[in-house]
């Protein structure tokens, strides 16, 4: 077998935890071996900035450094680039593009030093600061652009099977940064494809029914926001099956990113005609909500099933009988009386 060294496309969340968390709530990126941050200012020895945070107006230039920390006992050699962000399809986690897809927004605008346009090393228990340059395009739109520093291990750490081929495995970590370019704002959030996905036991009431509702969120707009999510269901009649306010808000969801929740109902009803309701608010501008549905007929179905095939051979029974009721009697014939002299 060949051996083939890439970055697996794992989330920044798998190797810093602090990736999903939203920005007010954020921590520096570290993985416990590297860390990677906004540069602490002269003299201090931790910086008081989790993510880089700037705006500027189209053709504006912005200076700033990024620093890679090295907390191991041995020297550490790191491919440094700048990329974009995005929500993962999946769960919405915030994650960095890897160093084999080409950026198209602000990941392009970061401009690195020549001396980091290959290999950046750094000494155990050392630090490295890059400076760089953010240049921001005469025609850039308004609103967020969301991006990174990232500072890849080019030392392959393990060795997984993709098939037959054998994957070096390399990991990388980064420091998120945010650039508001100024000019009108435009908040938007829709509810897309609501879907619900049902098991249900083949006895019915023996045990719980479980259903799955899932959806799709889009951010529309140009600025990043943090979705509120509630979910209800209604029987028939009006009657309350599930009511589940907004509760911490999701993940906070890019311009121009969809992404695809799910809501467990263990509980779910199993004979019952139900409407699904999914509204969403955007935490920062309480004027954007959505709301999308479905409805879904919740019957036993094994059980049902059976049902209809008692009920069929009964009737075939009873059609049958009624049939032989029916039938008239056939003549019997005369004896020979002739033939009995």
């Amino acid at each position: 077998m060949r051996l083939r060294t890439t970055v697996l496309r794992t989330l920044l969340l798998g190797l810093c935890g602090l990736l999903l968390l939203p920005a007010g709530r954020a921590a520096a990126a570290d993985n416990g071996t590297w860390g990677v941050f906004p540069t602490p200012p002269a003299g201090a020895a931790m910086t008081d900035r989790a993510y880089f945070f700037h705006q500027g107006a189209a053709g504006a230039s912005i200076s700033d450094s990024v620093t890679i920390l090295n907390s191991s006992d041995r020297e550490l050699t790191f491919r440094v680039f700048a990329t974009d962000a995005m929500n993962t399809p999946s769960g919405g986690a915030f994650a960095l593009l890897p160093a084999e897809t080409r950026p198209r927004d602000v990941g392009t605008w970061i401009a690195l030093p020549p001396e980091a346009a290959g290999t950046v090393t750094v000494p155990p228990k050392g630090r490295k600061d890059i400076p760089f340059t953010v240049k921001v395009p005469q025609d850039a739109a308004p609103g967020d652009h969301v991006g990174g520093i990232v500072a890849l291990n080019t030392a392959v750490e393990g060795i997984t099977k993709e098939g037959k081929v054998q994957v070096g495995v390399r990991r990388q970590v980064g420091a998120r940064l945010y650039l508001r370019v100024p000019g009108p704002l435009t908040p938007a959030l829709s509810v897309e494809d609501v879907r619900v996905s049902r098991g249900a036991p083949l006895l019915p009431w023996t045990k719980d029914a479980r259903a799955t509702i899932s959806y799709t969120l889009v951010n529309r707009g140009n600025v990043v926001v943090e979705p509120k999510v509630s979910v209800s269901a209604r029987g028939l009649f009006g009657r309350r099956l599930l009511d589940r306010p907004a509760r911490a808000p999701q993940p906070a969801l890019l311009p121009g990113q969809r992404i695809v929740l799910t809501e467990p109902w263990p509980d779910s009803p199993q004979l019952d005609r139900v409407e699904v309701k999914v509204t969403a608010r955007a935490a920062a501008y309480p004027d954007v909500d959505s709301e999308a549905g479905t409805a879904f007929l919740a019957v036993p179905w094994p059980a049902a099933g059976a049902l209809l095939l008692a009920a069929g051979a009964a009737l075939a029974l009873l059609v049958r009988r009624r049939r032989r009721r029916a039938a008239p009697d056939v003549p019997q014939p005369a004896p020979d009386l002739a033939g009995a002299r």
